[in-house]
């Protein structure tokens, strides 16, 4: 089995987008969630390569954790990516930064450290996730990430 790399986090905050703010707990595991992901350097792009900061679309996807859920998240996110790390790595070399398809300027999502949460929530809670998505955020970032991954359930429009 593998294991996640023990290096230190960056100790990453959210940035709120489209001028939401998110309560004290979600901003707590966000910026938990963002450490866990740093610790991950075998499914991330270079921080210098990402498209955007980090935290991106962080406060959308975390809304898909339900409260009930929200208690032990961050141990089933690095579950999660312990679980997937082979798919994420080919995730990131097939589509991340410095890519073919990348070079289109699609796929800007791959290699984000919020991706990592993007994708757990993918085939955790697909429906809650498109949900809370289409209301927020550009429907074609999550489209791209979701033909990338392959999850079991689809929701991308055709």
């Amino acid at each position: 089995m593998s294991t996640l790399n023990t290096g230190q986090g960056t100790g990453s905050t959210i940035a709120p987008t489209n001028g939401q703010s998110c309560g004290p707990d979600l901003a707590r595991l966000g910026t938990d969630a963002l450490v866990m992901a740093e610790r991950c350097p075998w499914a991330l792009a270079a921080p210098g390569a990402r498209h955007w900061p980090d935290g991106f679309v962080l406060d959308t996807t975390l809304s898909a954790v339900r409260p009930e859920d929200q208690r032990g998240y961050v141990e089933r996110l690095e579950a999660f990516t312990v679980q997937h790390r082979d798919r994420l790595e080919g995730l990131l070399r097939a589509y991340g930064p410095g890519s073919r398809p990348a070079s289109h300027g699609r796929y800007a999502l791959v290699g984000q450290p919020e991706t990592l949460v993007i994708l757990e929530r993918m085939e955790a809670v697909p429906f809650l996730l498109r949900g809370r998505w289409d209301r927020k955020e550009e429907g074609i970032l999550l489209d791209d990430l979701e033909y990338a991954w392959s999850p079991r359930i689809r929701l991308s429009r055709p």
